[in-house]
């Protein structure tokens, strides 16, 4: 999931460098909430796999 918020992310900023505003917002939102999920997935399985050690 990390690579998919990197990989738009990239499209964002090639987007944006080459004018296409609206790509480069809609790929820089996109990669945000990816990130945000993958985000809430690490700290869940941290939280899980600290429980299941005791």
């Amino acid at each position: 999931m990390l690579g998919w918020a990197a990989t738009f992310l990239v499209i964002a900023l090639i987007a944006g460098v080459l004018g296409f505003g609206g790509i480069a917002g809609t790929s820089a939102g996109i990669a945000q909430i990816l990130f945000f999920v993958f985000l809430v997935l690490f700290v869940i399985s941290l939280i899980g796999r600290a429980l299941r050690s005791r």
